[in-house]
Protein backbone atom coordinates (compact mmCIF):
# COMPACT_ATOMS: atom_id res chain seq x y z
CA UNK A 1 0.00 0.00 0.00
CA UNK A 2 1.40 3.38 -1.01
CA UNK A 3 0.89 6.71 0.71
CA UNK A 4 -1.82 9.13 -0.46
CA UNK A 5 0.90 11.67 -1.23
CA UNK A 6 4.26 11.30 -2.96
CA UNK A 7 7.48 11.64 -0.95
CA UNK A 8 8.50 15.27 -0.29
CA UNK A 9 4.84 16.31 -0.44
CA UNK A 10 3.42 15.15 2.89
CA UNK A 11 3.21 18.60 4.49
CA UNK A 12 4.91 17.32 7.66
CA UNK A 13 7.27 20.32 7.76
CA UNK A 14 5.80 23.51 9.24
CA UNK A 15 7.19 26.22 6.96
CA UNK A 16 6.30 28.89 9.55
CA UNK A 17 6.28 31.89 7.18
CA UNK A 18 5.37 34.24 10.03
CA UNK A 19 8.75 33.76 11.71
CA UNK A 20 10.82 34.41 8.60
CA UNK A 21 9.00 37.74 8.10
CA UNK A 22 9.34 38.99 11.69
CA UNK A 23 12.85 39.93 12.95
CA UNK A 24 11.86 39.43 16.57
CA UNK A 25 10.39 35.98 15.97
CA UNK A 26 13.41 35.04 13.89
CA UNK A 27 15.83 36.08 16.65
CA UNK A 28 13.78 34.08 19.13
CA UNK A 29 13.95 31.01 16.89
CA UNK A 30 17.72 31.39 16.51
CA UNK A 31 18.18 31.32 20.28
CA UNK A 32 15.65 28.54 20.95
CA UNK A 33 17.37 25.67 22.86
CA UNK A 34 15.53 23.14 20.70
CA UNK A 35 16.77 24.64 17.41
CA UNK A 36 18.47 22.32 14.91
CA UNK A 37 20.90 23.00 12.06
CA UNK A 38 21.21 20.92 8.88
CA UNK A 39 24.63 21.07 7.26
CA UNK A 40 24.75 20.50 3.50
CA UNK A 41 27.97 19.79 1.61
CA UNK A 42 26.96 20.41 -1.96
CA UNK A 43 23.95 18.13 -2.34
CA UNK A 44 25.14 15.77 0.41
CA UNK A 45 23.76 15.55 3.94
CA UNK A 46 25.21 14.09 7.15
CA UNK A 47 23.29 11.07 8.47
CA UNK A 48 23.64 8.47 11.17
CA UNK A 49 22.85 5.16 9.51
CA UNK A 50 22.40 1.98 11.52
CA UNK A 51 20.98 -1.38 10.56
CA UNK A 52 17.66 -0.37 12.12
CA UNK A 53 17.24 3.27 11.09
CA UNK A 54 18.71 6.32 9.43
CA UNK A 55 18.36 9.93 10.61
CA UNK A 56 19.83 13.33 9.88
CA UNK A 57 22.88 14.13 12.00
CA UNK A 58 21.61 17.49 13.21
CA UNK A 59 24.05 20.11 14.46
CA UNK A 60 23.49 22.50 17.34
CA UNK A 61 23.16 25.99 15.83
CA UNK A 62 25.97 28.36 16.73
CA UNK A 63 26.83 31.79 15.33
CA UNK A 64 23.85 31.67 12.98
CA UNK A 65 23.94 34.22 10.17
CA UNK A 66 20.27 34.36 9.15
CA UNK A 67 19.11 37.29 6.99
CA UNK A 68 16.20 39.23 8.37
CA UNK A 69 17.11 38.92 12.05
CA UNK A 70 17.90 42.63 12.35
CA UNK A 71 19.90 43.65 15.41
CA UNK A 72 21.24 40.13 15.80
CA UNK A 73 24.84 39.75 16.85
CA UNK A 74 25.90 38.47 13.46
CA UNK A 75 24.05 41.01 11.34
CA UNK A 76 22.85 40.59 7.76
CA UNK A 77 25.03 38.41 5.52
CA UNK A 78 27.07 40.11 2.85
CA UNK A 79 25.72 39.89 -0.71
CA UNK A 80 28.61 37.62 -1.74
CA UNK A 81 27.87 34.98 0.90
CA UNK A 82 25.43 32.08 1.00
CA UNK A 83 23.49 32.76 4.21
CA UNK A 84 22.17 30.38 6.77
CA UNK A 85 18.48 29.93 6.02
CA UNK A 86 15.43 29.42 8.21
CA UNK A 87 13.57 26.32 7.03
CA UNK A 88 10.64 26.14 9.43
CA UNK A 89 9.73 23.88 12.35
CA UNK A 90 9.64 20.17 13.07
CA UNK A 91 7.46 19.32 16.06
CA UNK A 92 7.77 22.95 17.13
CA UNK A 93 11.59 23.04 16.99
CA UNK A 94 13.13 25.69 14.70
CA UNK A 95 15.17 24.27 11.84
CA UNK A 96 17.97 26.06 9.95
CA UNK A 97 20.29 25.02 7.13
CA UNK A 98 23.87 25.97 6.21
CA UNK A 99 26.00 25.23 3.15
CA UNK A 100 29.61 24.21 3.69
CA UNK A 101 32.26 23.71 0.99
CA UNK A 102 31.90 20.48 -0.98
CA UNK A 103 35.69 20.11 -1.16
CA UNK A 104 38.30 21.21 1.33
CA UNK A 105 41.58 20.53 -0.49
CA UNK A 106 40.71 19.73 -4.10
CA UNK A 107 40.06 16.04 -3.57
CA UNK A 108 36.88 14.40 -4.85
CA UNK A 109 34.08 14.00 -2.32
CA UNK A 110 33.21 10.35 -1.88
CA UNK A 111 29.75 9.17 -0.88
CA UNK A 112 29.78 7.50 2.52
CA UNK A 113 32.82 9.44 3.71
CA UNK A 114 32.69 10.20 7.41
CA UNK A 115 31.48 13.70 8.17
CA UNK A 116 34.07 15.88 9.91
CA UNK A 117 33.39 16.21 13.61
CA UNK A 118 33.57 20.00 13.50
CA UNK A 119 30.46 20.63 11.34
CA UNK A 120 28.11 18.05 12.84
CA UNK A 121 29.36 17.12 16.29
CA UNK A 122 28.62 13.48 15.40
CA UNK A 123 31.81 11.49 14.72
CA UNK A 124 29.71 8.54 13.49
CA UNK A 125 27.90 10.61 10.86
CA UNK A 126 28.51 10.02 7.15
CA UNK A 127 28.04 12.30 4.16
CA UNK A 128 25.59 10.78 1.66
CA UNK A 129 23.48 11.85 -1.28
CA UNK A 130 19.87 12.22 -0.07
CA UNK A 131 18.66 9.98 -2.93
CA UNK A 132 20.44 7.05 -1.25
CA UNK A 133 18.69 7.36 2.12
CA UNK A 134 15.68 9.61 1.53
CA UNK A 135 13.15 6.78 1.48
CA UNK A 136 14.19 5.80 5.03
CA UNK A 137 14.00 9.28 6.55
CA UNK A 138 10.91 10.76 8.16
CA UNK A 139 8.55 12.88 6.07
CA UNK A 140 9.62 16.04 7.89
CA UNK A 141 13.33 15.28 7.41
CA UNK A 142 12.84 14.63 3.70
CA UNK A 143 11.00 17.91 3.25
CA UNK A 144 13.65 19.78 5.22
CA UNK A 145 16.34 18.48 2.88
CA UNK A 146 14.29 19.49 -0.15
CA UNK A 147 13.66 23.03 1.08
CA UNK A 148 17.26 23.48 2.22
CA UNK A 149 18.65 22.22 -1.09
CA UNK A 150 16.43 24.56 -3.10
CA UNK A 151 17.16 27.65 -1.00
CA UNK A 152 20.91 27.16 -0.61
CA UNK A 153 21.43 26.40 -4.32
CA UNK A 154 19.35 29.45 -5.23
CA UNK A 155 21.49 31.73 -3.05
CA UNK A 156 24.61 30.42 -4.76
CA UNK A 157 23.27 31.39 -8.20
CA UNK A 158 21.13 34.39 -7.27
CA UNK A 159 23.76 36.87 -6.12
CA UNK A 160 23.06 39.26 -8.99
CA UNK A 161 19.79 40.87 -9.97
CA UNK A 162 18.45 39.58 -13.32
CA UNK A 163 16.94 43.03 -13.84
CA UNK A 164 20.01 45.26 -13.73
CA UNK A 165 22.94 43.11 -12.63
CA UNK A 166 23.50 44.64 -9.18
CA UNK A 167 24.48 42.52 -6.20
CA UNK A 168 21.54 41.34 -4.14
CA UNK A 169 21.29 40.80 -0.38
CA UNK A 170 19.37 37.96 1.32
CA UNK A 171 16.36 38.82 3.51
CA UNK A 172 13.32 37.13 5.10
CA UNK A 173 15.27 34.33 6.73
CA UNK A 174 16.80 33.43 3.38
CA UNK A 175 13.54 33.21 1.41
CA UNK A 176 14.11 36.35 -0.68
CA UNK A 177 16.83 38.71 -1.91
CA UNK A 178 16.78 42.47 -2.44
CA UNK A 179 18.55 44.30 -5.24
CA UNK A 180 20.08 47.80 -5.05
CA UNK A 181 16.75 49.42 -5.92
CA UNK A 182 14.77 47.50 -3.33
CA UNK A 183 13.34 45.01 -5.82
CA UNK A 184 12.47 41.62 -4.35
CA UNK A 185 13.65 38.37 -5.89
CA UNK A 186 12.36 34.93 -4.91
CA UNK A 187 13.42 31.32 -5.58
CA UNK A 188 12.33 30.12 -8.99
CA UNK A 189 10.44 26.87 -9.56
CA UNK A 190 10.39 25.17 -12.96
CA UNK A 191 7.22 23.12 -13.68
CA UNK A 192 7.66 19.74 -15.34
CA UNK A 193 5.02 17.17 -16.31
CA UNK A 194 5.37 13.43 -15.82
CA UNK A 195 2.83 11.02 -17.28
CA UNK A 196 1.77 7.40 -16.87
CA UNK A 197 0.40 6.13 -20.21
CA UNK A 198 -1.96 3.14 -20.00
CA UNK A 199 -3.15 0.62 -22.57
CA UNK A 200 -4.77 -2.77 -21.88
CA UNK A 201 -3.33 -3.27 -18.40
CA UNK A 202 0.13 -2.11 -19.40
CA UNK A 203 1.97 1.17 -18.99
CA UNK A 204 4.61 2.73 -21.20
CA UNK A 205 8.05 3.38 -19.74
CA UNK A 206 11.13 4.84 -21.37
CA UNK A 207 14.87 4.64 -20.79
CA UNK A 208 16.69 7.96 -20.95
CA UNK A 209 19.59 8.05 -23.39
CA UNK A 210 21.92 9.12 -20.56
CA UNK A 211 20.97 6.24 -18.23
CA UNK A 212 22.52 2.83 -17.94
CA UNK A 213 20.88 0.00 -19.87
CA UNK A 214 17.79 -1.39 -18.15
CA UNK A 215 16.72 1.71 -16.20
CA UNK A 216 13.15 2.75 -17.04
CA UNK A 217 10.76 5.45 -15.85
CA UNK A 218 7.69 7.45 -16.86
CA UNK A 219 8.01 9.99 -19.66
CA UNK A 220 8.48 13.57 -18.49
CA UNK A 221 9.53 17.02 -19.59
CA UNK A 222 9.46 20.72 -18.77
CA UNK A 223 6.51 22.99 -19.48
CA UNK A 224 7.26 25.52 -22.21
CA UNK A 225 6.38 29.22 -22.24
CA UNK A 226 2.70 29.90 -22.91
CA UNK A 227 1.77 26.20 -22.60
CA UNK A 228 -0.89 24.54 -20.45
CA UNK A 229 0.01 21.45 -18.45
CA UNK A 230 -2.17 19.22 -20.62
CA UNK A 231 -0.56 20.63 -23.76
CA UNK A 232 2.86 19.91 -22.27
CA UNK A 233 1.86 16.30 -21.54
CA UNK A 234 0.66 15.70 -25.10
CA UNK A 235 3.67 17.43 -26.67
CA UNK A 236 6.35 15.78 -24.54
CA UNK A 237 4.91 12.30 -24.98
CA UNK A 238 4.61 12.71 -28.75
CA UNK A 239 8.11 14.16 -29.05
CA UNK A 240 9.70 11.39 -26.99
CA UNK A 241 7.65 8.39 -28.16
CA UNK A 242 5.47 9.29 -31.15
CA UNK A 243 2.41 8.31 -29.08
CA UNK A 244 -0.93 10.16 -29.25
CA UNK A 245 -2.99 10.38 -26.04
CA UNK A 246 -6.59 10.47 -24.83
CA UNK A 247 -7.98 11.11 -21.35
CA UNK A 248 -5.17 13.24 -19.94
CA UNK A 249 -5.96 13.57 -16.22
CA UNK A 250 -4.06 15.34 -13.43
CA UNK A 251 -3.10 13.13 -10.48
CA UNK A 252 -0.86 15.01 -8.01
CA UNK A 253 2.34 17.03 -7.69
CA UNK A 254 5.70 16.62 -6.02
CA UNK A 255 8.37 19.23 -5.36
CA UNK A 256 11.71 18.10 -6.76
CA UNK A 257 14.02 20.81 -5.40
CA UNK A 258 17.28 19.39 -6.74
CA UNK A 259 17.55 22.21 -7.46
CA UNK A 260 14.16 23.74 -8.36
CA UNK A 261 11.60 21.62 -10.23
CA UNK A 262 7.93 20.93 -9.48
CA UNK A 263 6.77 17.60 -10.90
CA UNK A 264 3.12 17.53 -12.01
CA UNK A 265 1.85 13.96 -12.35
CA UNK A 266 -0.70 12.90 -14.98
CA UNK A 267 -2.37 9.73 -16.22
CA UNK A 268 -3.40 9.24 -19.84
CA UNK A 269 -4.54 6.53 -22.24
CA UNK A 270 -3.21 5.55 -25.62
CA UNK A 271 -5.43 7.30 -28.19
CA UNK A 272 -8.29 5.21 -29.56
CA UNK A 273 -7.24 3.33 -32.69
CA UNK A 274 -3.52 3.96 -32.15
CA UNK A 275 -1.11 1.08 -32.63
CA UNK A 276 0.65 0.40 -29.28
CA UNK A 277 3.62 -1.06 -31.12
CA UNK A 278 4.17 2.06 -33.19
CA UNK A 279 6.71 3.69 -30.89
CA UNK A 280 9.14 6.27 -32.22
CA UNK A 281 11.78 7.09 -29.62
CA UNK A 282 13.49 10.47 -29.82
CA UNK A 283 17.13 9.35 -30.19
CA UNK A 284 18.41 12.49 -28.49
CA UNK A 285 16.53 11.66 -25.27
CA UNK A 286 15.16 8.11 -25.28
CA UNK A 287 17.15 4.93 -25.94
CA UNK A 288 14.27 2.45 -25.51
CA UNK A 289 10.49 2.37 -25.04
CA UNK A 290 8.60 -0.63 -23.63
CA UNK A 291 5.13 -1.56 -22.39
CA UNK A 292 5.13 -3.26 -18.97
CA UNK A 293 2.51 -5.35 -17.18
CA UNK A 294 1.81 -5.15 -13.47
CA UNK A 295 3.49 -8.49 -12.91
CA UNK A 296 6.68 -7.29 -14.62
CA UNK A 297 6.81 -4.22 -12.38
CA UNK A 298 5.76 -5.92 -9.16
CA UNK A 299 8.56 -8.48 -9.55
CA UNK A 300 11.20 -6.75 -11.71
CA UNK A 301 13.67 -8.90 -13.59
CA UNK A 302 17.31 -8.58 -12.47
CA UNK A 303 18.13 -6.45 -15.51
CA UNK A 304 15.26 -3.98 -14.90
CA UNK A 305 15.84 -0.91 -12.71
CA UNK A 306 12.80 1.14 -11.69
CA UNK A 307 12.78 4.76 -10.44
CA UNK A 308 14.08 5.48 -6.95
CA UNK A 309 11.51 5.22 -4.11
CA UNK A 310 11.81 8.97 -3.40
CA UNK A 311 10.45 9.94 -6.83
CA UNK A 312 6.89 10.65 -7.96
CA UNK A 313 7.53 8.27 -10.87
CA UNK A 314 7.98 5.32 -8.49
CA UNK A 315 5.02 6.45 -6.38
CA UNK A 316 2.75 6.50 -9.45
CA UNK A 317 4.03 3.14 -10.69
CA UNK A 318 3.57 1.50 -7.28
CA UNK A 319 0.01 2.85 -7.00
CA UNK A 320 -0.82 1.51 -10.46
CA UNK A 321 0.56 -1.91 -9.55
CA UNK A 322 -1.45 -1.89 -6.31
CA UNK A 323 -4.63 -1.07 -8.23
CA UNK A 324 -4.36 -4.47 -9.90
CA UNK A 325 -4.49 -6.20 -6.52
CA UNK A 326 -7.64 -4.29 -5.54
CA UNK A 327 -9.68 -5.04 -8.68
CA UNK A 328 -12.35 -7.75 -8.81
CA UNK A 329 -12.54 -10.30 -11.65
CA UNK A 330 -15.46 -8.28 -13.10
CA UNK A 331 -13.32 -5.11 -13.12
CA UNK A 332 -10.65 -6.96 -15.08
CA UNK A 333 -13.14 -8.34 -17.63
CA UNK A 334 -14.67 -4.88 -18.21
CA UNK A 335 -11.34 -3.01 -18.51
Amino acid sequence: MTSDRPPLASGALDRDAATRLDPELLRSAMSDPSARLLMMRGVEIPVIDTSDSVAIAWSVPSALDVPGAAESETGTPAPESTPDVYIGRIDGAPVFARAIPAQSSGETVEAGERAPESPTGHPEAQWVHPFLVGARLSDAERETIGVASALLRWHESGRFSPREGSLTSPVQGGWARLDARGGEHFPRTDPAVIVMIEHEDRILLGSNALWETGRFSLLAGFVEAGESLEQAVAREVFEESGVQLDGITYVTSQPWPFPRSLMLGFRARLAAGADPQHLVADPAEISELRWFTRAELQHPAPDLTLPMPLSIARWMIDRWVAEGDDRTPRDIREH
